[in-house]
């Protein structure tokens, strides 16, 4: 088996799959050094460093990999001099000065001419399973396709919010199960318990005495913030395509306020959360104030910190529904809410195609 030591790799990954990954892996074994070069056009919807951060964080472990992209929106067309001599232009310019390769690995038709134009060796590689036109199709039913950062990117974040003893869990369990009734790849749909809860438990237990004489200060909202977002991440990493939040940490910044008043921070960068599809806000009104034990607040406390939660996400411009009523309203107003949300972000725009590309690594 020749060994070569420069490879090439040229595709869309629209979006990457397992089948990619397998591929990559295989090329990388046969060079000192393989160059995945991801080549995106304007019409799709995925962006093109999406796909690269997504490429690396499965590679990241193998040095020989690289992966680099480019936007790309020449004609597809293997049959015209002219849009050769535009495509390989665009190639060259994002390879850089290592644009000199020995070995082109490509399953498609045009592969040998590619390699030809390269001044290098056309190395055929087998097509697989996994097909980015097919996921794109049906992204649930092959959601199995995809390696887990490309699936915590795809996945479509719902986060429920509120004051105390408002409902958030209770909504976020009850809108987790109904698409957990789905079925099939929906059976994975999960929720992210609230992670503050945790860690008050355990600074209540080191600070004997009232809950309400507990001393908080901001380092322990760092901490809330960024453990809520990484259990989050690994929710989403191995979920279904929809991963719901019972908070999140944009919202850990209001009980920052809550707790530390004049003396809360703005500004803070775990507040720059993963792209959300919708926040489901939990009004306080016509709930019953419970007190499980670990509650202090009261009713003008929640009503203010309703308002600060509406607020918050309007300055921020994120979207946000509040849910009121029963809680059978409040759910179903979340599932209608969600719904069309999942139905948006299962389509993709359709990729350039062109005479003599068939499209292989799309």
């Amino acid at each position: 088996m020749n060994r070569y030591p420069s490879g090439l790799l040229i595709g869309k990954f629209y979006p990457p799959h397992v089948g990619h990954h397998a591929l990559i892996r295989w090329a990388s074994s046969r060079c000192d050094r393989l160059t995945v070069l991801v080549m995106a056009g304007a019409t799709e919807t995925v962006p093109l460093a999406d796909r690269m951060a997504w490429m690396r964080a499965e590679h990241h472990d193998d040095h020989r990999v690289r992966i680099l992209g480019t936007r790309c929106d020449a004609p597809m067309d293997v049959t015209d001099e002219q849009v050769w001599t535009a495509q390989l232009a665009i190639m060259r310019a994002a390879l850089g000065t290592d644009a000199d390769v020995d070995a082109v690995f490509c399953g498609d038709s045009y592969g040998p001419e590619l390699a030809r134009r390269f001044s290098a060796t056309a190395v055929p590689v087998e097509r697989t399973p996994s097909s980015s036109t097919a996921i794109r199709a049906d992204l649930a039913g092959r959601w199995s396709d995809l390696a887990p950062a490309t699936r915590a990117g795809l996945t479509t974040r719902v986060v429920v919010l509120g004051a105390e003893s408002t409902g958030t869990t209770t909504v976020a369990r009850a809108l987790a199960e109904h698409y957990r009734a789905r079925g099939g790849a929906w059976a994975a749909t999960t929720w992210v318990p609230e992670y503050g809860r945790e860690h008050t438990e355990a600074k209540w237990a080191e600070q004997p005495g009232r809950l309400d004489e507990v001393v908080w200060n901001t380092a322990d909202f760092d901490a809330i913030a960024v453990e809520q977002t990484r259990r989050e991440e690994a929710a989403a990493r191995h979920g279904s395509p929809l991963l719901v939040c019972d908070t999140d940490a944009f919202a850990t910044a209001i009980w920052e306020r809550r707790y530390l008043g004049a003396h809360a921070r703005t500004g803070q960068p775990w507040t720059q959360v993963p792209p959300r599809a919708v926040y489901l806000v939990t009004d306080h009104v016509g709930v019953p104030w419970s007190d499980d034990g670990m509650r202090e607040g009261d009713l003008a406390i929640r009503s203010a910190m309703t308002g600060w939660f509406v607020d918050a996400l309007t300055r921020a411009g994120h979207s946000w529904v509040p849910l009121t009523g029963t809680l059978d309203q409040r759910v179903d107003l979340a599932v209608r809410t969600v719904d069309p949300l999942l139905d948006r972000a299962a389509r993709f725009g359709e990729p350039l195609h062109g005479p003599g590309f068939e499209g292989q690594t799309a």
